[in-house]
């Protein structure tokens, strides 16, 4: 007996258009901002930073990606992948070994990806589907 029921058009899901933004935890939001800033090119979002007043996130933003910065002793990992061409994919390895950030990079056989973390330990992708550009230029 199955527990999964086909949803009908009136049970079905109402359209997410955007993903808000991803609660990142760090030690300290200051220095973690600062790395964000200078390694990622985030910014702050000004019309949120009253936010981090008391446990509060500091908001940050690069682009259309937001990043809630919350300070937390425990670590709470959760990857977060950005998408990128081609040519930001060969840029930002290039970013990464610049700041003497460690990183692995995966062929995934459709994609390619980059993988890193920022000094408080949580994991990031950079991956891109322009698969056969990145190869060769891999090679």
């Amino acid at each position: 007996m199955s527990v999964y029921n086909e949803p009908t058009l009136s049970q079905a899901s109402p359209k997410l258009t955007r993903v808000d933004h991803i609660h990142i935890y760090v030690r300290d939001r200051a220095k973690a901002f600062a790395w964000y800033q200078q390694v990622l090119g985030f910014k702050l979002v000004e019309a949120l930073a009253f936010w981090s007043q008391g446990d509060g996130p500091l908001t940050i933003e690069h682009g259309e990606i937001h990043l809630a910065l919350f300070e937390s002793i425990k670590p709470k990992f959760t990857t977060v992948a950005f998408g990128v061409d081609a040519k930001n994919y060969q840029l930002w390895k290039q970013k990464l070994a610049e700041n003497q950030i460690k990183y692995t990079e995966s062929d995934h056989e459709v994609t390619w990806s980059i993988y890193f973390a920022d000094p408080d330990g949580n994991p990031f992708e950079i991956t891109s589907f322009e698969y056969q550009q990145i190869t060769d230029t891999n090679s």
